[in-house]
């Protein structure tokens, strides 16, 4: 018998490398005939164990399982390149397609150049070639960006389908935990359950009342085809509500098999996943994110469901961030890719999509046309603020620009004028430049006030300015992710008491877009015309004033050179006269903003994966969405100091370094080196650095760093 896995038990049992790859060929099948390419799966898991058949894997195998230690390894071990050679000989012309997944699975997909050394190996004197019973059509694409997304699609159906069956032979009692999740059709009873309730016990205002309509409008256009669709509700619309009511609807009329919904800031996500939690319950809710530690979870048995979940995504809801989905789908290694072919045949939900990052915008967009037409899934975009994705993008000339997505259906006519009926707030912009001390004195003027500016230092600036009467609260990610999540819940507390005469808030953009609070007055530094607008979204959100007030404001120093300059020089170049809610004045900022970008496409993925000689390794280290430039330091907060102490001694492992999370704060580089020079760094393992010392940590606003406060840029 050709061995594939060994494990002890009692006894020592074994798995035939039939047994393994007929299993992983049936799995595979099922995931890639999600879009028509169930052969390809099937030949796929056939073929890509082959190599364990070499007598040298045998050795090795029964060496390093403990079978036989004495026993001696007679040559190379190496198996996954086999399969590819196999490959190459019984698919001459269909190979191309799967020899890179087949090389792969274990080690990554490679580089065009480093994949041809590879198959220059000879085939092994000792496998058995035999001629596989199936015949594999080549696929129709329509467009060069699809043969990359293809590959990595049934590279994640044989790395999901390995992965799978390994584990039901070494870890039954894991394997047993996954799925046992609700049907999308209970879930939308579940849905008009919870809403008949919310109804049934929601005050009779407008803004209820076109909630309501935003909801009618979901059910009713929710019986369409697959394709791409925006949700443009203004703040406060319940737009969050209303398009997993669209998608479920959706979803079960299509035959689609699960909702996933990219976010691009985790305080979003959180109250987003919360929200669904609380709707579907725990067991049909996956929220995937660096910040979610599972250890804290009661149900000792879910908790390892949802952590077993994060690695395939079968699941009916997701809840993730735009960085995990993206880099995911420009990834070369098997970890991030096995969950890729659960993206097919879903509804994706792009929740706040004028953040999606500029320099990358071409990749994405034909990201998402490839996969609607290729692999089934329908695409919802949900903002206040919806950006031209569209037609012709046009950057700062004619090499730049590029076309965007075929026709978008808007949800919402635009004649049912949802921005004016849900206009709750007056912009007001304030031409004269001011100081600190001037804006700080203009906020103490008012007792429920929210300010929201661009950097870390400028919210430290104005906080420190500010009266200490009543409640007065920073937020910034100078503080660590528990520190923040501790101070939004006291904004929210305070915010209900009627006893609290006195809130006043400085923070940075994290707390803009997403997270629930209403103020009457709210103070903006000068940025982006989106940006604005989500800021406004915080003023008189459930209108029970006849109209809030935002003011747009300009400080004496100059703002930050890059991205958040060309979007406030972009709302400047607007001109007056608009009306700042309108679809019309976000058509005209977007154009003026695109029209400032002179790279659409920063990884140069066009060139590295639009043609035959793919650089998958390449393309997957530069298409990294945050340019992180920083380092994270533990800080002292609450247990943080007792958790590095068990570091110390146990070690690294995920359930800590995932409660460590919540207990850290990212610094750039230059600020690291301050700490260090002050004494305050240590590095207790490798690349895992602590500021234990609480001079440096403040209870109001997070790391401090000789008196520097670092900046940050407009994406927090």
């Amino acid at each position: 018998m050709v061995i594939s896995h060994i494990k002890k038990e009692t006894d020592w049992l074994l798995q035939s490398n039939d047994a393994h790859q007929n299993s992983v060929a049936e799995l595979a099948s099922k995931f890639a005939g999600e879009f028509g390419m169930s052969e390809w799966g099937r030949v796929l898991g056939l073929l890509h164990d082959i190599g364990k058949e070499k007598k040298a894997f045998q050795q090795h195998i029964i060496k390093e399982s403990g079978l036989n230690p004495t026993i001696k390894v007679e040559g190379d071990y190496r198996h996954a390149y086999v399969g590819a050679l196999i490959a190459k000989k019984l698919f001459p012309q269909q190979h191309l397609l799967i020899d890179n997944p087949l090389m792969g699975h274990h080690r990554g997909l490679y580089d065009d150049g480093d994949m041809k050394d590879v198959l220059k190996m000879g085939m092994p004197d000792d496998v058995c070639v035999e001629k596989i019973d199936a015949h594999l059509n080549i696929p129709r694409l329509g467009k060069p960006q699809d043969i990359h997304h293809l590959q990595r699609m049934l590279y994640s159906c044989l790395v999901d389908a390995d992965y799978l069956d390994t584990e039901a032979f070494m870890q039954p009692e894991q394997s047993k935990l996954r799925g046992n999740y609700d049907s999308l059709a209970i879930l939308e009873e579940k849905l008009e359950a919870y809403l008949s309730r919310l109804k049934k016990n929601a005050p009779d205002t407008e803004v209820n009342r076109i909630r309501n309509e935003v909801q009618q409008y979901c059910i009713k256009e929710s019986d369409s085809e697959p394709g791409f669709y925006s949700l443009t509700v203004s703040t406060g619309g319940g737009k969050t509500l209303s398009s997993v009511l669209w998608a479920i609807k959706h979803a079960i009329k299509n035959n689609l098999n699960r909702i996933i919904i990219a976010i691009p800031y985790t305080s979003i996500i959180t109250q987003t996943a919360s929200v669904l939690r609380n709707i579907f319950g725990e067991e049909n809710v996956l929220e995937h994110h660096s910040n979610v530690d599972s250890s804290k979870m009661i149900d000792k048995e879910l908790a390892s469901r949802l952590k077993l979940a994060t690695e395939n995504w079968d699941y009916p809801i997701i809840v993730t961030t735009n960085v995990q989905f993206f880099e995911s789908l420009f990834s070369n290694k098997p970890s991030d890719c096995r969950k890729l072919h659960n993206i097919a045949k879903s509804v994706l939900i792009f929740d706040e999509v004028q953040t999606l990052p500029i320099e990358f915008l071409k990749p994405i967009l034909d990201t998402f046309d490839t996969l609607k037409r290729v692999f089934g899934a329908s695409l919802l975009f949900t903002t206040a603020s919806q950006p031209k994705l569209t037609g012709k993008i046009q950057g700062t000339n004619p090499l730049v620009s590029f076309e965007g997505l075929s026709e978008i259906h808007e949800i919402i006519p635009r004649k049912a004028n949802l921005h004016d009926k849900l206009r709750r707030v007056e912009i007001r912009f304030d031409d004269k430049r001011k100081d600190y001390d001037e804006i700080a004195g203009q906020i103490a003027k008012y007792n429920r006030v929210l300010c929201i500016v661009n950097t870390r230092n400028e919210a430290k600036e104005i906080f420190t300015r500010l009266p200490k009467d009543g409640v007065c609260l920073h937020l910034s990610r100078m503080m660590c992710p528990d520190h923040v999540r501790e101070t939004i819940a006291k904004v929210k507390t305070a915010l209900n008491d009627p006893d609290n005469s006195v809130i006043r808030v400085v923070a940075t953009q994290l707390i803009e877009a997403g997270v629930d609070i209403d103020f009457p007055v709210v103070f903006r530094q000068e940025a982006g015309l989106d940006s604005v607008l989500q800021a406004a979204g915080r003023c008189n959100r459930e209108g029970r004033l006849g109209k809030g007030e935002t003011f747009v404001f300009g400080l004496q120093k100059p703002l930050p050179k890059g991205f958040i300059t060309q979007t406030n020089n972009a709302r400047i170049a607007m001109g007056n006269g608009f009306d700042w809610f309108s679809p019309e004045a976000m058509e005209t900022y977007f154009r003026q903003l695109y029209s400032r970008v002179d790279n659409f496409d920063k990884a140069n993925i066009k060139e590295l994966l639009y043609k035959p000689e793919m650089q998958f390794e390449t393309a997957a280290s530069e298409f990294q969405l945050i340019d992180d430039k920083t380092t994270s330091v533990i800080v002292n907060w609450k247990n943080s100091l007792d958790l590095v102490e068990r570091l110390k001694k146990e070690g690294v492992s995920y359930s800590l370094m995932k409660a460590l999370s919540q207990y850290s704060v990212n610094v750039r580089n230059s600020d690291k080196k301050k700490l260090t020079e002050a004494g305050a760094v240590e590095e207790v393992l490798e690349g895992i650095y602590v500021v234990s010392d609480p001079k440096f940590y403040d209870k109001e606003i997070g790391l401090v760093t000789d008196n520097h406060w670092l900046e940050e840029s407009l994406i927090v």
